[in-house]
């Protein structure tokens, strides 16, 4: 904020007498958002293509040039081109020694002296995080000291831009990880127990394994799909109706789920894989330690301008204060990784206020419980076409509902 406040005082002054101070300010806002976008993408030809254009009518130089960490041009806008050439042993400088570099015209070799519309150019590195990225040259039609100000200031601000790039392509790769992670913790077990339950059936009930078989096929299906950190609760619930069914075939009476879904709901986006951990979870530590099994509630509900949404069992529970230190420690002993996980993802997107709630004690089961925002800036479904790969397309009848499952 500082960098671009100091952009704005210094084009303020340069262009009082252009205009009124809140013109000056306002047509800098709008060309600094025109070119912040592009740089928040990285340092591309595109992306350079696209900010050059507006910074040098923010600058009113002669022109603005992009190069990349090696000096070659990825983008000018303006005039003098002909002088890149002559200007690349000073860039070569600027990156070797991380340097701001300033030549003036009289410096170069020149057909057009007096005719030439640049006076000096100014070479800034883009340093996002300590390491020189490319540079900026700024082309001026005057030898001052405002230009070269003005070079660091704007330098300063598209180095930032590539900072948050860099920023935002870290918290993807993050995400990426953590949902990898979480696909790693789909038990062995329960994939070895899916399919040893299916070829049970398949002499004795064919039907029901071949349903069975299709269930197992569309869970693992959409729980190991490689695109997309979020999708639906609708979509996320159909995943749990999907594991839920194939686990009721190995506990049959032992394991009773119910569910209830308030339809407006429905449509909520939520992280990729939120909800099926906590599922697995009650029932692999929840349910299965008890002799009689139990019951599994979820409930997704209206809360205003959120969706308030529980798993719950009523099998053997634990200690609260043991619950909190395996949640903390789980990266080391590898206990309830998956809800520390997921508590982890939804601070991470929605912030430390949309932590996960917990509610357990000893003989008294537990429930896990999300708040999620209807809207929240920057998140939105990734819906890949379910089964398109075999050439199919969802039944629109079936979309943004969900099954009730009572057993």
């Amino acid at each position: 904020m500082l960098v671009v406040g100091g952009l704005f005082a210094l084009i303020v002054r340069r262009r009082k007498s252009e205009g009124s101070v809140d013109d000056a300010v306002l047509d800098a806002v709008q060309r600094l958002s025109k070119a912040a976008p592009a740089m928040r993408s990285g340092l591309t030809e595109e992306a350079a293509d696209q900010a050059v254009k507006h910074l040098v009518e923010m600058l009113k130089c002669v022109a603005i040039g992009i190069t990349d960490e090696r000096g070659h041009l990825l983008s000018w806008d303006g005039g003098a081109n002909e002088h890149y050439q002559h200007l690349i042993p000073t860039i070569d400088v600027a990156i070797r020694k991380a340097q701001r570099a300033a030549i003036p015209h009289t410096n170069l070799k020149c057909n057009q002296r007096g005719r030439c519309p640049m006076r000096t150019a100014v070479i800034v590195p883009l340093i996002p995080d300590g390491h020189v990225e490319g540079t900026l040259i700024v082309v001026g039609g005057v030898n001052s000291k405002r230009l070269i100000r003005a070079a660091d200031e704007v330098a300063k601000f598209v180095s930032i831009q590539l900072e948050l790039a860099k920023l935002d392509e870290s918290k993807q790769a993050l995400a990426k990880a953590e949902v990898r992670m979480l696909r790693a913790q789909i038990s062995p077990h329960f994939l070895y127990n899916a399919l040893n339950s299916i070829s049970s059936l398949i002499r004795t009930d064919p039907e029901r394994a071949r349903d069975l078989l299709q269930e197992f096929a569309d869970f693992t299906r959409y729980s190991f799909r490689t695109s997309g950190q979020f999708t639906t609760l609708a979509e996320e619930l159909r995943n749990i109706d999907r594991y839920l069914t194939i686990q009721s075939q190995r506990y049959a009476d032992r394991l009773t789920v119910r569910i209830k879904i308030a339809p407006e709901v429905l449509h909520v986006v939520v992280p990729f894989l939120v909800l099926q951990p906590l599922v697995e979870n009650a029932v692999q530590h929840g349910l299965s330690p008890q002799p009689g099994g139990g019951t599994i509630t979820v409930v997704a509900q209206d809360n205003g301008n959120e969706a308030l949404i529980s798993v719950e069992d009523d099998g053997v529970g634990m200690d609260a204060d043991r619950l909190f230190a395996d949640l903390r420690d789980a990266h080391k002993t590898g206990s309830h990784v998956g809800i520390g996980n997921i508590n982890q993802r939804m601070r991470s997107v929605f912030g430390d206020e949309y932590a996960l709630m917990a509610e357990t004690a000893p003989g008294a089961g537990m429930k896990v419980i999300l708040r999620v925002p209807k809207f929240f800036p920057g998140v939105r479904p990734d819906l890949p076409k379910f089964g398109a790969e075999d050439g199919e397309t969802p039944d629109a009848s079936t979309q943004g509902t969900v099954g009730r499952v009572t057993r």
